[in-house]
């Protein structure tokens, strides 16, 4: 065999013997050159990092026939039947009946409720997914009850965003209601509260401004509750 050709053949068995494996210095050129170093195929292959996403910021949510001062519930419905609410799927419900004037019967209610978001890679961040979230409570509370006089606008000092919708609905007897519900999100948290009031025996039903300013009054303090229950 030729002196030259034995040291080619024996790189080209060395190379042979490896598994499908690229190798770094292996080539087949006569002048006996090294190549230069080739990255691995699982090197090359290797996935690229998926950027994290921040953990929501309230991971607790209040109890939410706790979360409103005792006081504030008491305002916003006189004679209220159950002062400790009455826990429904995923919000509390308060009523009362202030029958002390026989010619000026007022209906309060009072309804509050928490939902929390986490992050999920496929959908967003939690506080995306919360304001996500909270404007679709503005759509179903512009909606609800078939209403009529509908009206959303922004409503400043509560949470990180919020919105009041106003509307007036009717009920099977013909009772007028006025309704004020205020969406605002804290963080990863949605806060919806409604508050109505009508008048009974034809008692003239609450100006929907006063509604309005109560009901907003009440929402902050349920954002409030929020911080206040992650603290512990």
């Amino acid at each position: 065999m030729h002196r030259r050709t034995a040291p080619r053949l024996a790189r080209i068995l060395a190379c042979a013997a490896v598994p499908m494996v690229l190798v770094a210095g292996c080539s087949d050129s006569g002048g006996g050159k090294k190549s230069e170093s080739t990255p691995s195929a699982a090197a090359s292959a290797k996935p690229s990092a998926t950027p994290s996403l921040a953990a929501a910021k309230y991971p607790k949510l209040p109890d939410t026939c706790k979360a409103l001062p005792a006081k504030t519930v008491e305002d916003l419905v006189p004679k209220v039947k159950d002062k400790a609410g009455k826990a429904l799927t995923g919000s509390c419900f308060w009523w009362g009946l202030n029958d002390e004037k026989a010619d000026d019967i007022q209906y309060r209610a009072l309804n509050l409720q928490y939902n929390g978001l986490s992050s999920e890679p496929a959908l967003g961040s939690a506080d995306k997914r919360a304001q996500e979230f909270a404007e679709q409570q503005v759509k179903k509370a512009m909606a609800e009850d078939s209403p009529k006089d509908v009206k959303s606008q922004p409503a400043s000092g509560i949470g990180d965003w919020a919105s009041t919708v106003t509307t007036t609905t009717k009920d099977q007897k013909g009772v007028e209601y006025h309704n004020a519900t205020v969406i605002t999100r804290t963080a990863n948290v949605v806060v919806t509260l409604k508050y109505s009031g009508a008048g009974l025996e034809g008692a003239k039903a609450p100006d929907v401004s006063d509604v309005s300013k109560d009901a907003q009054g009440a929402a902050k303090e349920a954002v409030a509750a929020v911080a206040a229950a992650n603290k512990k």
